[in-house]
């Protein structure tokens, strides 16, 4: 089957547009008057699975179940390690800033670059050492803010469960290297998520007390499992073939950018000195380090291209 050929306008808008579905996720969770985090968790993935499986179906037809089931090892890992990310931004939500959520959870591609390094042997550029060290000085001013009174110690732990995505998403995509690198094949995205959905749904619907969600905030958490989540997560998914991995990352900063933003026009909620001075270190290193390593790929593609001059 031939590949599409990479449109990079056509990424670039896919995946700016599956950045803006990511950043709603604090303002909808903030505009629900539901609080238990379990039912939350539920009735977010329960409708993240149901809007992956109508995509599946409405592509895939007949073929739909037959790709969820070839998911394989690093596809059932893969989806265990995304559905714990599913409970971990809500838990943090919950307990800390939408600012300190956003920008904790932008660490991702930097701790992966880490694991890397020490579970597989891959090199890490000195530009990514720096930024590595930039975004810890960052976390410690922004973990400096939760070391005081009642509030500020739950606003730690909401800055901890913050942390653990880019943990969980590390894992995830450590064990798809090993296994991909053991058999050969990477799991298809789509049904990856679907298959975390639910895993994500039924120890919510067993932890929740009861299902206690009104029209409204049902409605609110049909829009977050399918439009924030599921769509993005889809759009996402067709920016991939037109897209370095650096063009991504630095695109994926609008969720980071936006989430503070749109929670402050919605609710008024504004992000403390502490998360700005924090986050501002933590983007700035993402920012630049996302900027030096797109030159590095696109001098390295410079240098193995043929020289084409007659």
């Amino acid at each position: 089957m031939n590949r599409p050929t990479p449109d990079r306008r056509r990424g670039i808008a896919l995946m700016l547009g599956a950045g803006l579905c990511w950043s709603s996720g604090g303002l909808i969770v903030r505009s629900l008057s539901v609080s238990n985090v379990w039912e939350i968790v539920f009735w977010r993935a329960l409708f993240m699975a149901l809007f992956v499986a109508a995509v599946l179906i409405a592509l895939r037809r007949r073929a739909a179940w037959s790709q969820v089931r070839a998911i394989g090892p690093a596809g059932a890992v893969s989806a265990f390690f995304l559905a714990a990310q599913i409970y971990l931004f809500i838990l943090a939500l919950r307990h800390t800033s939408t600012a300190n959520t956003f920008v904790l959870m932008s660490l991702s591609p930097l701790v992966t670059a880490l694991a890397g390094r020490l579970f597989l042997g891959e090199r890490v550029a000195w530009t990514t050492w720096a930024a590595i060290t930039i975004a810890l000085a960052g976390i410690a001013v922004m973990f400096g803010a939760g070391l005081g009174a009642v509030p500020a110690h739950s606003q730690l732990i909401g800055n901890l469960f913050a942390l653990c995505v880019p943990l969980a998403y590390t894992c995830q995509i450590l064990a798809v290297r090993r296994v991909r690198g053991a058999a050969g094949a990477a799991p298809n995205l789509m049904p990856t998520i679907l298959v975390a959905g639910l895993i994500a749904l039924v120890p919510a619907w067993w932890l929740a007390p009861a299902l206690t969600a009104g029209m409204r905030d049902i409605t609110l958490l049909a829009l977050m499992g399918s439009i924030q989540l599921g769509l993005g997560c889809l759009l996402m998914t067709l920016a991939v073939p037109h897209l370095r991995a650096a063009e991504m990352g630095l695109l994926a900063l609008i969720e980071t950018i936006l989430a503070p933003f749109w929670v402050w026009i919605g609710i008024g909620e504004t992000p403390g000195a502490a998360a700005v001075a924090g986050g501002s270190m933590i983007i700035a290193a993402l920012l630049a380090n996302g900027i030096l390593g797109l030159r590095d790929q696109s001098a390295n593609a410079a240098h193995r291209a043929p020289d084409r001059r007659a």
